[in-house]
C-alpha cells in the first residue's frame, strides 16, 4: 500500500496531465460531432499543452529552467545585434 502512494506522489502531475489530456481529447471529439468548432479549437489547445506538461514532466524538465534558457536565448540575441551595429559601414544608411 505504501508502495502504490508514493508512486501516486511520484507521478501525480504526470498522471493528472493523462487524465486531461483524456478528457480535452474526448470533449474535442463531442464538441466536433455537434459543430462546436470554437470549444473544439479551445480542447485541441489544452490537449497539446497537456501533452507538453506530461512530456516535460518526464524529462524532468522544470518552469525554471525553461526560463533560464529562454533568457540565455535573449541575451545571445542581444549580443548578436550589439555585434551587428558595431560592425556596420559608418557610412551605411539606414532608412
Amino acid at each position: 500500500m505504501g508502495t502504490l502512494a508514493a508512486g501516486f506522489e511520484m507521478m501525480r502531475w504526470e498522471l493528472l496531465s493523462a487524465v486531461m489530456m483524456f478528457f480535452s481529447s474526448t470533449l474535442n471529439v463531442v464538441c466536433r460531432k455537434s459543430s462546436k468548432n470554437t470549444l473544439a479549437f479551445i480542447f485541441t489547445g489544452v490537449g497539446i499543452g497537456m501533452a507538453y506538461w506530461f512530456v516535460t514532466g518526464l524529462l524532468g524538465i522544470t518552469l525554471s529552467m525553461e526560463l533560464a534558457h529562454w533568457r540565455n536565448v535573449c541575451a545571445g540575441l542581444k549580443e548578436l545585434g550589439e555585434y551587428i551595429v558595431a560592425h556596420t559601414p559608418p557610412d551605411w544608411q539606414i532608412t
